[in-house]
């Protein structure tokens, strides 16, 4: 409901009777009016405070009441405009209703309750449009402020792109740093001994096979994928001459050289921590020679205490080192199944064994005893790392002259490993 004190409303009449006859029926109705004998006055009057409605008579010896209410105009632009005229001209007043120029006309003698009925809809007119200005202003602001917090948004949106951009391309370079250190690794075996090289190389594709099963979540199979080129890192540190008999005739091996070769599983978690210091690759190391009925080590854990990515990588190794033709070494795995082996874990394993390009075995051999038709399983390097023949050379009769020839000037000094 309309607050009538809250406006005010300004009355215009050169004839003080009429002036106050309207002047006292609207203040019966609550209305906070200022009377006016004078267009001029009125004018002035116009330009110091704000009227809600402005009432005109239209005949006025200074000016026509039109006239005065389009000059009010200019300072109230959303002020309603009442003339009262005796006199209708009404395709002036037409007009004049049709430019904005008034609100409505009301013919003398009025009518009491006509008269209350335009102030009321005056009144509500000009709040509707004190509203709807207001609401615009607001509206405007807020799309101000949308625009802005939308330039906001988009430069932060172009920074957190550029800043995923160089995030990426970090991960990327960190991502290659992080293969070629694992690489790297996987050289040092292959110089320390060319057998572990390949065996490191083949072990990381039935790693990356074995977990891209949903058995392992995205973690395990990172882990997974490190600790296959660094499980056997600590062998480093045993001397050729007890690896060659550990492949050869392990039974002649002392309890010390037993000892010392089981403990490369901790040698070797000790080293892959200074390439990659997560603790669950260094548990999958720690514990790939750990059996599924606790007679492993180092630490003779059973079961599923076991981590469950070191029981696969456990049965890769045991595939891979044990020297013997695919068949067997597969029925090797499945007689040693639920003692040396998780169950499960084998069964990966031989889900798996058919998308893997096996390797083949391998066996050390003299100079004397190269022959045409023998495959190299390693490299032939000069004493200053200069490749002289690479890996997987088919040897033929002036190949083999010319290994020879060149061993007559600059000893050979590297084992030479053939395929078989």
């Amino acid at each position: 409901m309309t607050n009538t004190a809250a406006h005010t409303i300004l009355i215009v009449d050169d004839e003080p009777i009429v002036l106050g006859a309207l002047k006292e029926t609207l203040e019966r109705e609550s209305y906070h009016v200022v009377a006016c004998s004078s267009p001029i006055k009125a004018l002035a009057l116009l330009a110091e405070r704000q009227f809600a409605v402005i009432i005109s008579d239209q005949r006025m010896p200074e000016m026509l009441g039109l006239e005065f209410l389009v000059e009010s105009r200019k300072t109230h632009p959303n002020a309603s405009r009442i003339l009262i005229t005796a006199v209708l001209a009404l395709p002036t007043i037409v007009e004049a209703i049709n430019k904005g120029e008034i609100f409505r006309f009301i013919a003398k003698p009025w009518l009491r309750e006509e008269l209350l009925a335009t102030v009321r809809n005056a009144i509500q007119r000009h709040d509707l449009i004190i509203r709807n200005d207001a609401l615009q202003a607001r509206s405007q602001e807020l799309n101000a402020r949308l625009i802005t917090a939308n330039g906001q948004l988009e430069a932060q949106v172009k920074v957190l792109e550029t800043e995923r951009h160089k995030l990426d391309a970090a991960n990327t370079e960190l991502s290659t740093r992080y293969e070629s250190s694992l690489e790297l690794c996987r050289r040092i075996l292959t110089a320390y001994d060319p057998i572990l090289g390949g065996q490191a190389k083949i072990l990381v594709e039935f790693a990356n096979k074995m977990s891209e099963s949903e058995h392992f979540t995205e973690t395990e199979r990172q882990a997974l994928h490190s600790a296959a080129w660094l499980c056997d890192l600590g062998l480093i540190g045993i001397s050729r001459d007890l690896l060659r008999t550990f492949r050869t005739a392990p039974a002649s091996l002392t309890e010390r050289e037993r000892g010392a070769l089981q403990n490369h599983s901790v040698y070797s978690q000790t080293l892959a921590s200074l390439v990659d210091p997560r603790a669950d690759i260094g548990a999958i190391i720690r514990g790939h020679h750990e059996r599924f009925d606790g007679t492993g080590y180092p630490d003779g854990l059973a079961g599923k205490s076991i981590p469950w990515a070191a029981r696969c990588l456990g049965v890769a190794v045991g595939y891979v080192e044990s020297g013997l033709s695919k068949q067997a070494a597969i029925d090797q795995l499945l007689a040693r199944s639920g003692t040396h082996y998780d169950p499960e874990a084998v069964r990966l394993f031989l889900k798996v064994s058919n998308l893997v390009n096996l390797p083949r075995s391998v066996r050390e051999i003299l100079l004397d005893e190269l022959e045409p038709g023998m495959v190299l399983a390693s490299g032939i390097y000069s004493p200053h790392g200069l490749l002289l023949i690479g890996e997987g050379q088919l040897l033929g009769p002036a190949t083999i002259a010319k290994i020879r020839d060149h061993n007559q000037i600059t000893p050979i000094s590297q084992r030479l490993l053939v395929y078989t």
